[in-house]
């Protein structure tokens, strides 16, 4: 069994870095593979260090002759069984051939980008309702969760990021974007006194949030990390985790705050109001409300025996659904299936 993936992502975002994360879990698991991806320093790096050698192209816009013919190219010497798409545009690169093509969409994408392929993935149940309503045969639909690792390390010092070590730490992670909705979590914490929040991301509304934040009156709670690479140690810093997401399709830094023992309180988007169970795992507020989220990190923090709970049930749904040895036998065997 021969799997070509191609993926022509942005710098950073969900998809990307789950792409990264399969790509090295199929390289552990013995999967025969090719990766080809939009040149990236960092995700390149990452992949080389696993043993594999991606193949770098363009992936430009409509007029890019190159890609198309080079990743034809790789797919004539390669020969793949599988070729495995990720998104829009690696999608709409990818030719016919002998092959059986499988596109993979982590959000509610326009299917037309799609028309081309055997078979499509989603990653939430509702992204797969979303296909067959759009008039895709439910027998060629494939829902297949994302995972994250499960590795656990040391704090980051909070006198890194002048954060007492004594005070409430709220995390939060994403883009800096409307989507994200940050400008809530920022009125939420000028509602609940001494507690701290690090926002570790990037996005073009960097300059509006900061200057939210002093209009708040709450900048020398707040704390703008940009983009890291060391999550782990940033949950293990933080004593809450918040996700105040008006649009998440899938919500993979719920799983993520499970996984590291962090609870979580999210807004009731689609992927985190479908995979929290409010009160069990985690707690909803919401969207767009910042009095209850206000409310709940307030409840949250006084509250131990509610803490607890929230973070072992989480940790509990991680272990059963999400974990790399689970995810990737559910991929290796729709791959078999598709090839009997």
């Amino acid at each position: 069994m021969k799997i070509l993936q191609a993926m022509a992502g942005a710098d950073y975002g969900g998809a990307e870095a789950f792409f990264t994360r399969l790509s090295v879990a199929f390289q552990r698991a013995g999967v025969n593979q090719r990766v080809v991806m939009r040149p990236h320093e960092g995700r390149a790096k990452v992949l080389k260090s696993a043993g594999i050698a991606p193949v770098e192209l363009g992936f430009g816009g409509k007029l890019d002759i190159l890609t198309r013919l080079g990743l034809k190219r790789q797919i004539k010497e390669y020969q793949p069984d599988i070729v495995l798409s990720w998104m829009n545009r690696a999608t709409g690169f990818c030719p016919q051939g002998d092959f059986t093509h499988v596109g993979r969409l982590g959000g509610f994408y326009n299917v037309k980008y799609y028309r081309n392929c055997d078979h499509l993935i989603a990653n939430t149940s509702e992204i797969a309702d979303y296909l067959v309503n759009s008039g895709w045969d439910r027998e060629r639909v494939h829902y297949l969760p994302n995972f994250v690792g499960g590795r656990r390390a040391q704090p980051v010092k909070r006198a890194d990021f002048y954060t007492p070590d004594t005070a409430p730490l709220i995390l939060a992670l994403g883009r800096l974007h409307e989507n994200k909705a940050f400008d809530v979590l920022l009125k939420a914490v000028a509602r609940v006194p001494n507690i701290y929040v690090w926002i570790a991301g990037e996005g073009p509304l960097r300059k509006q949030l900061e200057h939210e934040a002093e209009v708040l009156g709450i900048k020398p709670r707040v704390r703008f990390l940009g983009w890291r690479d060391d999550a782990e140690a940033l949950f293990a810093a933080a004593d809450i985790f918040v996700c105040p997401s008006r649009h998440e399709p899938l919500g993979n830094v719920v799983i993520e705050a499970w996984a590291q023992g962090v609870p979580v309180i999210a807004a009731d988007s689609i992927g985190p109001g479908t995979l929290i169970k409010h009160g069990g795992n985690g707690i909803l507020f919401p969207v767009d409300d910042f009095v209850s989220l206000a409310n709940f990190i307030k409840r949250l923090i006084g509250d131990e025996e509610l803490h607890k709970t929230i973070v072992e049930n989480g940790y509990d749904q991680y272990e059963a659904e999400f974990t790399e040895p689970i995810v990737v036998d559910k991929y290796v065997k729709f791959f078999e299936q598709l090839l009997n």
